[in-house]
């Protein structure tokens, strides 16, 4: 139910985008009055082209698809929040299923990370990206899925868990500011 109340708020992100470009659906861009509008030095607000505006939501377009496609199998696997292993409620975060989890959250991480590049826009995605790779590699170093007996490695096992726990939906809310180019 969540994922669809983001691909929506995603389709509306868009469909703002593409009005705020001039867009008038059929690849033209729109003058006041209706008609397409074919002055080369139309400007967007802000003093954008309209051209590279379109661009930025198609690239913003392509990045969600893309990480959006591979988030997916990953989250229907493992779960996110409160229903992944790495849960801080769960008794498999200190396991190796939650190891598991981590990996293929961090790989998704790096997937995203890729796929946004060197586009601007990606800020949210990026931070959140990072903080994946960095919480799985805390959570390695301290041995967390080998369920240590010490409390306070333990303790510090808490953290991490809990950002790889959300990391799935981090994400996809990371490309979704992206569509908004944050």
């Amino acid at each position: 139910m969540k994922r669809k109340s983001l691909w929506l708020m995603s389709c509306a992100v868009t469909a703002a985008a593409a009005l705020l470009s001039g867009c008038d659906g059929s690849g033209e861009k729109a003058s006041p009055g209706g008609a397409p509008d074919t002055a080369p030095s139309a400007k967007a607000s802000g003093g954008r082209s309209v051209g590279a505006m379109s661009d930025k939501v198609a690239i913003a377009e392509q990045v969600k698809d893309a990480v959006e496609t591979r988030l997916s199998p990953h989250e229907d696997h493992f779960g996110s929040g409160g229903k992944s292993p790495c849960s801080t409620a769960s008794a498999k975060m200190f396991t190796r299923q939650c190891e598991a989890a981590a990996e293929a959250t961090n790989e998704d991480a790096a997937f995203a990370l890729a796929q946004a590049g060197s586009h601007a826009g990606f800020a949210s995605l990026r931070s959140v990206a990072q903080k994946i790779q960095k919480s799985r590699a805390t959570y390695l170093q301290l041995g967390c899925a080998t369920n240590p007996a010490e409390a306070a490695t333990r303790h510090a096992c808490l953290e991490p868990a809990a950002v790889l726990a959300q990391g799935f939906p981090d994400l996809r809310d990371g490309v979704n500011l992206g569509l908004a180019g944050k």
